[in-house]
């Protein structure tokens, strides 16, 4: 005789029958599957795993999946913090002497000089890569004015590397302060306005590049890329093999620093200004050292979010870099 239905489970059994056992993630019983899983009650909400816990089934997804910007951050905290004590010993008026009596006199000064170094280095490659990183993934949108400050950090990275050269003011940093004037002074109408305001090595030594170095492009660094380092920040445990091999490299390895020598016919500047200086010999100042990498800049600073004309855009950077790698190839068998 059927039971009242009063009497019928809300299950759909009678009392006292036992029903079909209910899966463990519908009745809320821990299952016996991985660790962590099936405890999930019923109505509590759904929690996906992170992002990074998907496998990566090629080359690119690995690379992008690295945090350069958070290492390139840290290493710029890094760069930051011994740049101060570097130049708490540094004097604008005699440079190279100052520069050299910092690992003589200053105790760990080749220490100091060496951290503020190589983690200048490590940061703009980090920073090479996550720009990279972020253009082949494209996952994230920008506006257009986001974008082009966001950008022009890498034009601000390259001046503080290169102005880092010149108040050395060995024989690399000497001639690249001199390269460096003659190409300011060949822009039209207003070369000799920024070359006063920017360099004026002949004029001023390293005053004012000085300036510029602690002050100027780290103001302008920091206005590019406070918006973005206050929304994504960097923590120092995250990188702490980083941390570690910067210090290793700043302790075993020495601050490169090349003296005067008499009868030097080739000075190679520095490593990432090898090919404009190589395309220098072929072309005018003008078209060399500010048109050239001025076709890369545009190129980035209007970089389409989507569509072909991104795919243009890419096409025709690549082919600057590659012309840049053949040059600076060409300008290191030179040396």
């Amino acid at each position: 005789m059927p039971l009242p239905p009063e009497q019928v489970q809300p299950g759909g059994n009678p009392p006292g029958r036992p029903g079909p056992e209910r899966p463990a993630h519908l009745s809320g019983a821990p299952s016996q599957g991985r660790p962590g899983e099936g405890h999930r009650l019923r109505g509590d909400p759904v929690s996906m795993p992170p992002v990074f816990d998907r496998p990566c089934f090629s080359w690119m997804e690995r690379f992008c999946g690295v945090r350069w910007g958070g290492g390139a951050l840290i290493s710029l905290y890094l760069s930051v913090i011994s740049g101060v004590i570097v130049a708490l010993q540094y004097n604008p008026a005699e440079p190279f002497h100052s520069t050299s009596a910092i690992e003589l006199i200053v105790p760990f000064g080749g220490f100091w000089r060496g951290l503020h170094y190589y983690s200048s280095q490590v940061f703009f490659l980090l920073l090479l890569c996550h720009f990279v990183a972020i253009i082949c993934e494209n996952t994230h949108y920008y506006s257009r004015s986001t974008w082009v400050r966001l950008s022009l950090s890498l034009p601000v990275a390259v001046l503080l590397l290169f102005s880092g050269y010149i108040l050395r003011d060995d024989a690399t940093g000497e001639a690249a302060g001199q390269i460096a004037e003659h190409i300011m002074l060949s822009f039209p109408v207003i070369g000799g306005w920024l070359n006063d305001l920017l360099l004026s090595v002949s004029a001023n030594g390293v005053k004012r590049v000085y300036a510029n170095h602690l002050a100027g492009l780290m103001l302008a660094g920091a206005w590019c890329i406070w918006p973005h380092i206050r929304r994504y920040p960097a923590r120092w445990r995250d990188h702490l093999p980083l941390v570690c091999g910067i210090f290793l490299l700043a302790v075993f390895l020495v601050a490169p620093i090349e003296p005067q020598r008499f009868g030097l016919v080739h000075i190679a500047g520095p490593w990432f200004f090898l090919g404009l200086q190589e395309a220098l010999r072929y072309a005018h100042p003008f078209w060399a050292g500010i048109a050239l990498p001025g076709l890369l800049l545009a190129a980035v600073l209007n970089l389409p979010h989507k569509g072909g004309r991104r795919k243009t855009y890419l096409f025709g950077i690549g082919i600057w870099l590659f012309l840049y790698v053949v040059l600076t190839v060409v300008s290191t068998l030179r040396g």
